[in-house]
């Protein structure tokens, strides 16, 4: 491991000095391999981690390459990481979530267009009188999803996907259990959207903390 680890370190030098840039193509195995001072072995596993990780493409018959190293690309393994959440780490996800999300809300309350308003509005109209618990959890995934990317930040939108899908089952579990959770739910939604499209960044950024607060609140409770 410390023979791949050093291969591992090398090749992401090249990439921090500008020697590879995205999408460029990797030199041929051996070339590399002399160059770096590695055997061949150790730079296969090099390379084979860093594709796991999404920061090289390998195209069978074509070579390796350098991805684009779009943020959202590389966050795509915190996901994974992140899919290896205990039950009883579910109020640190939603720590994190309250420290993010508000921002990002104000960040939307700054930068989102008439369209963005209007695909929001839609989203919360779309939701019936009567929901099921997975209809209201699908709508409020979806609502905070579009907000992030109305925040027009790549790196902060996937990092609060990534946080999306542990605090899923906390938020089905207060929609089963909680009285008014559907209407509170609504109520603070609707607040958000109105923070958000008025341009208000301070309300807006306040509304999203009391909304995430207070699914924290809930679950600190009946843990």
């Amino acid at each position: 491991m410390a023979v791949t680890d050093e291969a591992i370190d090398k090749i992401k030098q090249m990439i921090l000095a500008g020697e590879l840039r995205p999408g460029d193509r990797l030199p041929r195995e051996p070339d590399l391999a002399e160059r770096l001072g590695l055997s061949r072995n150790s730079l296969r596993e090099a390379v084979k981690a860093l594709s796991l990780i999404r920061v090289l493409d390998v195209r069978q018959g074509d070579g390796t390459y350098v991805t684009s190293l779009d943020p959202a690309l590389l966050l795509d393994a915190l996901s994974f990481v992140v899919d290896f959440h205990r039950d009883d780490t579910v109020l640190q996800f939603l720590e994190v979530r309250r420290i993010l999300e508000p921002g990002a809300t104000a960040l939307a309350a700054q930068r989102a267009t008439e369209e963005d308003i209007s695909v929001l509005r839609g989203v919360l109209d779309g939701l019936g009188d009567d929901p099921t618990i997975d209809e209201l959890v699908a709508n409020d995934l979806e609502f905070h999803r579009l907000i992030a990317v109305c925040a027009g930040n790549n790196v902060l939108t996937s990092l609060l996907d990534s946080l999306s899908g542990p605090t899923t089952r906390a938020r089905v579990w207060r929609g089963l259990t909680q009285e008014g959770a559907v209407a509170k739910t609504r109520e603070q939604h609707a607040a958000i959207l109105d923070a958000v499209a008025s341009g208000q960044a301070d309300l807006a950024r306040s509304w999203a903390t009391v909304h995430v607060a207070g699914v924290e609140e809930w679950l600190r409770r009946v843990l």
